[in-house]
This record gives C-alpha cells, structure tokens and sequence, in this order.
C-alpha cells in the first residue's frame, strides 16, 4: 500500500484531537478553534470540511486539483494574472506544529496554545529532500493524497531541497557527479509523482547562494543540474513554480539574475526570496524589483516565515585604523525574532509580489548554535513559541527600534 504506518498513526492522532472522542479533553472555548485549510481574506472552496468525521483512504482520495477559471497555473508569461490569487492553501495537521498546538490545549496551557496556534493555523511549505526516505517517490505520491482528503479543494504547497550543502570550501565536491546523477533522477522521480496536481514548488533554496562554497570546478555543475530540475519541473502543467533567489542582505541582484537566467527562470512563474534569512519585507521587495528587471519582468514571493522583527546585523571591526569593518548576519538562530506578515497574496507591490509566504521553517533546528537541538530539523517547540511570542506584520523596522526591538538591546540576547 503507498502509504507508511508511522504517516497514518500520526495523522489518526491528530483527527482524534480535532473530531473528539470519549477520552478526549474539549478545548478551552476561547481558544481558536481548529479550522483547517484558511487562506488570508478568502472563503472556503464549496464543499469543503473543516475535518473530515472520519480518517479516508488517502489512496482514494485522488490529487488536489484547484483551479481559478481563467488563470493559467504556470502564470509564465510576466503579464500573466497571479496564479496563487483564489486559492486556499493546504495547512497540514500532521506537523510538529499542529500537535504542540492539541497537546498544550490539552495540558489547559490556554497562553501556549494561543501562541502556538498563530504557527500552526497557517498555510506552510512541506519540505522534501535528501532525508525523505525511504520510498521517496511513495511518500510525496501519499502526501498529495492525504491532502485532498482532508481537505479537498486546498492546494500544497512543497519545497524541492535536493542540493547537497554539507560543508563550505574550495575543495567541496558535493557529492561529484554520482551525486549530480542522483539529483537529476530525484527530480524525475518527484515530477512523475507530483504529475498533474495543483502545486505550488519552492525550487531548491540557498542553491544559489551557497554556490561559492563548492570547488570552482564543480559550480558550473551545480548550475547544470538545477537547470535540469527547471527543466523537468516547469513541464508540469499545474504546478507554479518559483526558484531560489537569495536575500536581500545576501547576494547582489546582478549576480542571482544572472544564475537564474542560466538555469531557465523563463520556463517558470518566477523567483523566491528570504527563504532561510530574517531581512525586513520591505527590503526583500525592492531586491526583488532589481531582479525582475533583470530576469524579464518575472514575479516573485517573499517568505516571511520569521522575519517579523527582522534580521540580527552587526559591525564586526577588521582594523580601527583605517577604518575597515564588515556587517555580520546571525544566521543561526538569532533571539527574539518573531513570525513575519502571515501567508496572502495581498501585497505591497502586487504587480510583482505575488505574495507573502512562510516557505521557511519556524520551529525547526538549524544546528546547536544558541541552544538548538540535534539533528538539524528537530522540531523545537519553544523556539516556535518564541516566533510567535514577537510576532507581527512589519513590512520594515518602525522608527526608534534596533534589531526589531524597541529600547537598546544588548548583541549578547540577540544570540550574537
């Protein structure tokens, strides 16, 4: 059966919260309630439950296929209306997030709770990778299932991370071309999978960024693969497609347009910015903009996963005299950040700016740096907490605040 045991325990116990039973505890009522698949300022698909009252057989259950009349999923041509507008995307209550959420309601945790929901009642990307195994190709299929069972009409949103990144110097292969072949099979293997579904795909974050971290010799490699993966992706006739764009506070504009140039951003819809970094909204905008000219006018999102108080920037001083510093960014982990404008597709720029999207991950590891756990990816409830405990929708840092915070707060409690 293409389905795993351990998905079915998982997503059973979490419609066991949400459907009740006789062991259940009810939820506290001035809690939200958990209503699943919201997108921002849209109804819901006609037809559509919150809940199903029963787990479906999600090997029954067909592919999510949400369509808007007259709009092309592709959106490719730069004059195209925005494919993401009318829809209502998949919030999934199988993650980390969504069973903290059950587990301190059930605990009567009534503060915990509120903040957790602000994560988990929210439209997220479900990341899929080297460490989706085994099975790989039955774990994608079981997950586009699942949606549409439980919540028929919604559309997933997935990121691709294929790319290898496990160290940063100028003799790091990556893997070498074996490991190339098994990307480019990776990617058929996905596209097959994903087939017809409505989709939206966050290609391959930080692969472009990171490029410099390769030996010399194995960056045109990197390039040629992920153009390989555009290539197979952007055939996909329902799925919008964006790639990897970098930062605001990362790469200069020229540069990123020209990688994605190269690798075919024209087959698809556009580009994705901030994925992993915390920069203000309002920056990533404009980087953006700079981009688009350079790309023929492509769209882009802006993940805005946590960057609600944006990034952790420092001076760090090379020499006093003459005066030579570089900016530092606190990559890892950085304290009292906050989730950033909650997922829609109404925007500053909405010419280009197809939307506000929490395509990072806020709960999850990055590493031990300012007391994360082990292995990268653990989920990591009270960081979560934290997200939404200095959550807020600044698009840029109002006046009198340093780091997103009011008052003059130390380098030390940022987690610099």
């Amino acid at each position: 059966m293409r389905r795993t045991s351990a998905f079915l325990i998982t997503l059973a116990a979490a419609l066991l919260l949400l459907t009740g039973s006789a062991s259940a505890q009810t939820p506290l009522p001035d809690l939200p309630l958990p209503k699943l698949g919201p997108a921002p300022d849209l109804q819901p698909v006609e037809g559509q439950s919150a809940t199903p009252e029963v787990l479906r057989d999600c090997q029954d259950a067909g592919m999510p296929s949400a369509q808007v009349a007259g709009v092309d999923p592709r959106g490719v041509d730069s004059h195209a209306p925005n494919p993401l507008t009318g829809l209502r995307f998949f919030v999934d209550p199988t993650e980390p997030a969504f069973q903290s959420y059950s587990r301190f309601t059930r605990q009567g945790r009534k503060n915990d709770a509120q903040l957790m929901w602000k994560l988990a009642g929210q439209p997220r990307f479900r990341w899929f990778g080297r460490w989706t195994r085994p099975h790989f190709g039955e774990k994608v299929h079981n997950y586009l299932q699942c949606v549409a069972a439980l919540q028929p009409g919604t559309v997933p949103l997935m990121t691709v991370m294929r790319h290898q990144g496990k160290q940063c110097n100028q003799k790091y292969t990556a893997g070498g071309a074996a490991e190339d072949a098994r990307t480019r099979q990776w990617y058929d293997t996905f596209a097959k999978e994903v087939g017809s579904a409505r989709v939206v795909i966050a290609f391959e974050p930080d692969s472009l960024g990171t490029l410099e971290c390769l030996k010399p010799s194995r960056r045109i490699s990197r390039l040629n693969v992920l153009r390989y993966g555009v290539n197979v992706l952007s055939q996909l006739p329902n799925a919008t497609v964006y790639l990897e764009g970098g930062a605001s506070d990362w790469e200069p504009a020229k540069r990123t347009a020209r990688q994605l140039r190269y690798i075919g951003i024209s087959k698809v819809r556009g580009f994705m910015l901030n994925t992993t970094h915390y920069d203000w909204t309002g920056d990533n905008i404009k980087h953006g903009l700079k981009i688009s000219r350079l790309t023929g006018g492509k769209h882009f999102i802006i993940s805005t996963a946590f960057n609600g108080r944006g990034p952790v920037h420092y001076k760090k001083w090379i020499s006093r005299h003459p005066h030579i510093w570089r900016i530092i960014n606190v990559w890892c982990h950085p304290l009292k950040r906050g989730l950033g404008p909650t997922p829609t597709t109404s925007t500053a720029r909405p010419d280009k700016v197809d939307g506000y999207m929490w395509i990072g991950r806020p709960g999850y590891s990055g590493g031990s740096c300012n007391g994360g756990p082990l292995p990268v990816g653990t989920w990591w409830p009270e960081r979560a907490l934290m997200y939404s405990s200095f959550a807020n929708n600044w698009l840029r840092p109002p006046s009198g605040t340093r780091a997103g915070l009011f008052g003059h707060p130390s380098l030390s409690s940022l987690g610099g």
